[in-house]
């Protein structure tokens, strides 16, 4: 059993954005700071993780950006004010990796593939997968950790009923997977 120690000096966290810290913006993508709205719990979930993680990490596909329906400055401004509202709350995200490309471009960024985890160890050298959670929210989130060899959370949102097999615990919002965690 990893002990509250241990995950505080040595284990990460990666959390994907959209529908596990905030709400899915309906049928597009969130373009600007006001159509950013923080689930329910998510940051004092956000708190309590970072008292808890050595890292904290974001990692979100953005192909919005590669459709040309918003820029990586609109996507800076959206985070810029998440972060703000995270330190306010007294949390911390050590680092957002994005990925702008189309689900189509070959080859791309996109989880489930590894690029953003790879960015992650090449700016975190101590990052060590074994010693980290993918918390995410949809089958690609699961993949991404699985193909790193982390350990994966799901986070099942009410918007879509997915199916999780793999022995993956499943929760139904951040917070409540952090309850277990503080439970250590």
């Amino acid at each position: 059993m990893t002990t509250r120690s241990e995950l505080k000096n040595e284990w990460s966290i990666f959390l994907d954005r959209d529908g596990v810290i905030n709400k899915r913006f309906p049928g597009g993508y969130v373009k600007k700071p006001s159509e950013f709205d923080f689930l329910q719990g998510s940051l004092l979930a956000i708190r309590i993780l970072s008292d808890i993680f050595k890292n904290i990490f974001i990692v979100t596909n953005q192909q919005g950006i590669g459709k040309g329906l918003m820029t990586i400055y609109d996507l800076e401004d959206v985070h810029r004010q998440m972060m703000g509202q995270i330190k306010e709350k007294g949390g911390r995200i050590d680092r957002i990796f994005f990925c702008p490309d189309l689900a189509s471009k070959s080859p791309n960024c996109r989880k489930p593939r590894l690029a953003m985890a790879q960015m992650a160890k090449k700016e975190f050298p101590s990052l060590d997968f074994h010693k980290s959670y993918m918390v995410g929210d949809s089958i690609g989130d699961m993949e991404f950790g699985q193909n790193a060899e982390m350990h994966c959370v799901f986070i099942r949102s009410d918007e879509e009923d997915k199916t999780i097999t793999k022995n993956i615990p499943v929760y139904s919002s951040l917070l409540e997977f952090v309850r277990t965690l503080n439970s250590i």
